[in-house]
């Protein structure tokens, strides 16, 4: 993990130059990685330790019209590429959590959210998978192991989520 500190001070500080400039995270993910992505989102609208002023951040998974209306009209591999088009801007990151890194409708979202300007951030395992050359920060575990990429998926959300919330409540 020790590793892997200095690329998680830089999303934070990412994160931290996003809000400053009135942006918005965006996050997603599949099963578990699901629950992280709205777990880090939890933590930025309603607060890690301190309390202080909500920050914009939307996880795309929570939508359940919008998400069976894109996977019943189009596929389930545009879920969140669709998501993205709509809302990301230039100036907004959209953060995936995948432990394979190849989900495609993950790859896809990542993808598109470059094509439209917004900064991406990849929480990943190994190599990171196909989803790694549409990332823009790297946050990857050093593991093969489902469980083991999540427990320091949730390691590097805390990490992130108490300098920013730090940083909000000054």
């Amino acid at each position: 993990m020790a590793e892997l500190v200095p690329a998680v001070e830089a999303v934070a500080d990412l994160l931290i130059e996003t809000f400053i400039r009135d942006g918005t995270l965006y996050t997603m993910g599949n099963g578990g990685s699901a629950a992280d992505a709205q777990h880090l989102t939890g933590e930025l609208v309603g607060h890690y330790k301190r309390d202080r002023r909500p920050l914009p951040a939307v996880t795309l998974t929570t939508d359940a019209t919008v998400m069976t209306c894109i996977a019943n009209d189009y596929a389930y591999d545009e879920v969140f590429a669709r998501q993205v088009q709509a809302l990301a801007r230039p100036g907004d990151v959209v953060a995936a959590f995948t432990t394979s890194g190849n989900s495609p409708n993950v790859v896809e979202a990542l993808a598109t959210a470059q094509s439209r300007g917004a900064v991406t951030v990849l929480f990943g395992g190994g190599d990171g998978g196909a989803a790694a050359k549409h990332a823009d920060h790297l946050l990857l575990a050093p593991s093969p192991e489902t469980p083991r990429i999540q427990e320091i998926h949730t390691l590097m959300l805390h990490m992130i989520s108490d300098k920013v919330d730090a940083w909000a409540a000054a």
